[in-house]
């Protein structure tokens, strides 16, 4: 389950709901994001690398890196995708 929680010129925030054994597939990203852990623990692949991410964990990835995200236990994400900032001026 995901959620947006914030969507800004600049960056939006979306949060991940994981039960134990749920995954995000490989995939790639459009934009650099950062994946932090808030609850649980997550098993985070890419770029040949497997990490554990526990509460407070943080991982980067570059525009276009393959990347999967799976779940150890129930677990909470938060998702950090990095857009073009625009001018907002008199918004």
């Amino acid at each position: 389950m995901s959620r947006t929680v914030m969507q800004k010129a600049g960056g939006n925030v979306v949060l991940f709901s994981f039960d134990t054994g749920e995954e995000l597939s490989e995939h790639t990203a459009a934009m650099p994001v950062f994946v932090q852990t808030l609850k649980g623990r997550l098993k985070v692949t890419g770029n040949g690398r497997t990490v554990e991410l526990v509460p407070g964990g943080l991982a980067y990835f570059p525009t276009r890196i393959p990347h999967a995200i799976y779940a150890e236990e129930p677990s909470v994400m938060m998702l950090t995708m990095v857009t073009p900032a625009r001018d907002n001026i008199g918004d």
